[in-house]
């Protein structure tokens, strides 16, 4: 079962910001990047850096603390094409909110 959880104001996340939540035990980064939302695992694969902290570029998130890049969108590490990092589905809400998509247990 899966179910829409707010996260944050709107407008507490401006173009080519980020910020970092936990939810159900789980950090996630949350981008607004190009005009879009992006969720993904908030801990870098390579060594559990924060990569909401991270620089973005060309649709990319680099961890600050090794390099390693994801693709925001799919979480695919950039180098060796590999789906490291989890992505969660994200929308802004009517109501200027912005929801995660998270999947629970019954």
């Amino acid at each position: 079962m899966s179910e829409w959880r707010n996260i944050a104001r709107s407008d507490e996340l401006s173009e080519g910001g980020a910020i970092e939540i936990v939810l159900e035990g789980r950090i996630i980064a949350v981008f607004r990047s190009d005009g879009a939302l992006h969720a993904i695992d908030g801990m870098c694969a390579h060594q559990g850096g924060p990569l909401a902290k991270g620089v973005v570029a060309h649709g990319c998130v680099t961890c600050p603390w090794h390099g390693w890049q994801y693709e925001l969108a799919t979480g695919i590490q950039c180098v060796n094409r590999q789906p490291l990092q989890q992505t969660f589905e994200v929308r802004e809400s009517d109501d200027g909110c912005i929801e995660v998509k998270l999947e629970v247990e019954a």
